[in-house]
């Protein structure tokens, strides 16, 4: 029987401390029979048969195994066995993507999926099988040489039923993180046709879908969908893009002051949570106008040593807050504790805090998708 058993959360988190590491030719994987990892702190999103080895096997299997998955009798097994070597042939994605019938096989597992979502009728097993496959489209998004057809033929759309489900039961919880870690590992890559895509009228979904998750996912989606939301605003034009408009802005800006809010201040996961959703405030405080408006919803838990623990222990973090503090001219007790010899920021007045009201023009006054000279 090709169904195995979910591991436990505990191995979950351990895959998720895996993520700094990096798969062969230096990208990311999603490692995991079920679902794909996705390198730095892109959680293995599914369970994976990780306790036993895996025997390695001829290339000729490997293409015994992709003619397989063309036909409905043997695809299951064939599957399995590709998302479980996918890091001992560099090239599977381009084998996957130049056979015929190997990629349609492979959009068929995950369409048919869609009928058990409504109503909630899908199994650990189903799961099982469908994320096996969105391990393999997750080797499409990472390889160099398959990417951009993987993009022209708008194969992300197909995982955004997955991210816009609410059922969280722990089958949907695993295809929504292997969906997520197949976005992740696209931005993670840093090609620059990633996130215009994403930003495309008919692809922008993926934002609110990603802040969607950030507010009431759990840790290990929260991750991978603040991860996203990260690389996409370290992107000049998706910095662009969120500083847009003033409600677009607020809405980010929103749901990361609630992730800061609510974050526990113990634990692997969450440590990585703070690390991503900090980014995210640095970043938007190098764009002009977004810097200005920070000021107003610039986090309690921020100005005081809420946080002190995790800059003492990751001094990148401390540098960060360091920064983010400097640039929109606001105080921290945990930064000064941490930099006591004046490099710290002073606080600024509540007239200059307060010069920038909800809903001005300052915000509405910005292009849409071109980047502020002064924010770079």
């Amino acid at each position: 029987m090709i169904y195995r058993s979910w591991d436990s959360d505990s191995d979950m988190a351990s895959r998720l401390a895996n993520l700094q590491g990096t798969g062969p030719g230096g990208g990311a994987v999603l490692s995991g029979a079920v679902a794909a990892a996705a390198s730095q702190s892109i959680p293995n999103a599914l369970p994976s048969s990780t306790s036993s080895p895996v025997q390695p096997v001829s290339p000729e299997q490997i293409q015994q195994w992709i003619v397989d998955v063309c036909d409905p009798r043997t695809r299951e097994r064939a599957l399995l066995e590709l998302s479980k070597r996918r890091e001992q042939f560099p090239d599977l994605a381009l084998w996957i993507w130049h056979s015929f019938g190997a990629v349609a096989a492979l959009l068929q597992e995950v369409t048919e999926t869609y009928i058990l979502m409504e109503p909630n009728t899908l199994s650990a097993h189903q799961s099982n099988r469908v994320c096996n496959a969105l391990a393999l489209v997750q080797c499409l998004a990472s390889h160099n040489e398959t990417r951009k057809p993987f993009l022209e033929a708008r194969i992300p759309m197909f995982l955004y039923p997955f991210l816009s489900s609410s059922h969280n039961t722990r089958p949907f919880e695993y295809l929504r993180l292997t969906s997520l870690g197949v976005i992740g590992a696209l931005v993670k890559t840093d090609d620059p046709e990633v996130v215009p895509y994403l930003l495309q009228a008919e692809n922008s979904e993926i934002i609110p879908l990603c802040l969607k998750i950030m507010e009431s996912g759990t840790d290990l989606s929260k991750t991978v969908a603040v991860f996203i939301v990260q690389k996409i605003l370290s992107d000049e034009k998706g910095l662009a893009y969120m500083c847009a408009t003033y409600d677009r802005f607020t809405h980010v800006a929103n749901v990361l002051g609630k992730m800061i809010e609510n974050l526990p201040l113990d634990g692997r996961n969450s440590n990585r949570l703070f690390k991503h959703v900090l980014r995210c405030y640095v970043r938007f405080s190098e764009h002009q106008r977004a810097r200005e408006a920070l000021r107003n919803v610039f986090p309690a838990k921020f100005q005081d040593n809420t946080f002190l623990s995790q800059l003492k222990e990751d001094r990148s973090l401390g540098q960060w807050m360091l920064t983010l503090c400097r640039n929109i001219g606001m105080s921290s007790a945990a930064v000064s504790a941490l930099f006591p010899n004046g490099d710290a920021t002073t606080v600024i007045s509540p007239t200059t805090q307060n010069n920038v009201l909800p809903g001005s023009t300052f915000f509405r006054d910005i292009p849409t998708r071109q980047v502020d000279n002064q924010s770079r």
